[in-house]
């Protein structure tokens, strides 16, 4: 089954050895429509540091219970390499923090992980020696990384072939290969209006300075997708 983004929203997240925090954000591949990172709010804990969480830490979604556990210890977190939460994600970074954890580059490969079509969860269990992230060596893809917050993209306006219809209100994500299969649109009036979905792979491209996202559909057929029926979605918990 696939899960909901937002209501995985606010599930807390523990570490090996304690809680770590929860839940605020998920940054997701624009190309690739894969989830790339959990963005943890960790309280007071590591106070004013944002903090994400790779899937390759975590594995399946499919976990039972509010606490999502995941493959690491507080300390390892703790001692990751940081990144200022005002500032989007850089490859340099991923570079990085991908070296710090010793895990493939997810740019780099045939699947959608780079080496496989799932999040490898083998980690050490200890941080691995600092490395300095070295932006050429991992291949032509070195750029920008394409990564985009789940929860600001939430609220974009729909526009399809003939005309607006509607605004993203969730997303369902596969809980094992961590991809985004499907859009939940809010169609009709913003707040009596129905919720519908259609796959990602509809979606044509996203204009971040409009705010939109363009699907290859006509507005008939948006309003003819399947209902988005959330009770029957799965979730952590």
């Amino acid at each position: 089954m696939l899960q909901s983004i937002k209501q995985l929203t606010g599930n807390k997240l523990g570490a090996a050895d304690g809680e770590i925090g929860h839940v605020k954000d998920v940054y997701f591949d624009d190309q690739h429509w894969a989830v790339r990172y959990l963005v943890a709010d960790t309280g007071a804990w590591l106070t004013g540091r944002q903090v994400l969480i790779s899937p390759h830490a975590v594995g399946t979604l499919y976990q039972p219970g509010k606490l999502l556990l995941v493959n690491l210890s507080r300390q390892q977190i703790e001692d990751s390499p940081a990144i200022a939460s005002h500032k989007p994600v850089s490859r340099q970074y991923e570079v990085e923090y991908h070296q710090y954890y010793g895990w493939p580059y997810y740019w780099q490969g045939g699947g959608i992980w780079g080496v496989s079509a799932f999040p490898i969860v083998d980690v050490p269990l200890t941080p691995l020696p600092g490395k300095s992230a070295d932006v050429s060596g991992p291949g032509p893809n070195h750029g920008e990384a394409h990564l985009r917050s789940a929860q600001v993209v939430t609220g974009y306006q729909i526009k399809a072939s003939d005309g607006m219809i509607g605004h993203i209100c969730d997303f369902l994500l596969d809980a094992q290969s961590w991809t985004i299969r499907q859009l939940v649109i809010k169609i009709g009036h913003r707040f009596s209006g129905r919720e519908v979905q259609i796959p990602t792979g509809k979606v044509d491209r996203i204009s971040y300075e409009e705010s939109t996202v363009f699907v290859k559909l006509t507005k008939a057929a948006v309003e003819q997708s399947p209902a988005a029926d959330l009770d029957l979605v799965s979730v952590a918990g």
